[in-house]
């Protein structure tokens, strides 16, 4: 996926989204691995006029929340990662049981 997102990324013309973008659609797929039974989701990267918006819905109802995690805590970062390297994220509940985690990496115009 990181690959994927990084060549589209390119061909985009914002290669400078790359690290951080990537950064963080790692952590939700793993979020994905660690807390939905099933361990299926569905990703969907689109390009925007000022940057590129990813999303990743699951079935699962739980949400996600920011936590403070101690440096002994072996979980509990994703939604602080999150927080530091994108412009903005959320959660969308859908209709069904489920939900999407999606985030947003801007362009800097100067």
């Amino acid at each position: 996926m990181r690959r994927i997102l990084c060549s589209n990324l390119d061909l985009w013309g914002m290669p400078g989204l790359a690290d951080d973008a990537s950064l963080a659609l790692t952590e939700l797929p793993a979020d994905v691995a660690r807390h939905v039974p099933d361990r299926r989701c569905a990703p969907l990267i689109e390009r925007g006029p000022e940057g590129v918006r990813v999303e990743v819905r699951d079935e699962s109802p739980v949400l996600p929340r920011l936590l403070s995690a101690s440096s002994d805590d072996e979980s509990g970062r994703g939604p602080a990662l999150l927080d530091a390297v994108v412009h903005t994220w959320g959660v969308s509940q859908t209709g069904a049981p489920g939900k999407t985690v999606w985030f947003e990496c801007r362009r800097h115009v100067p």
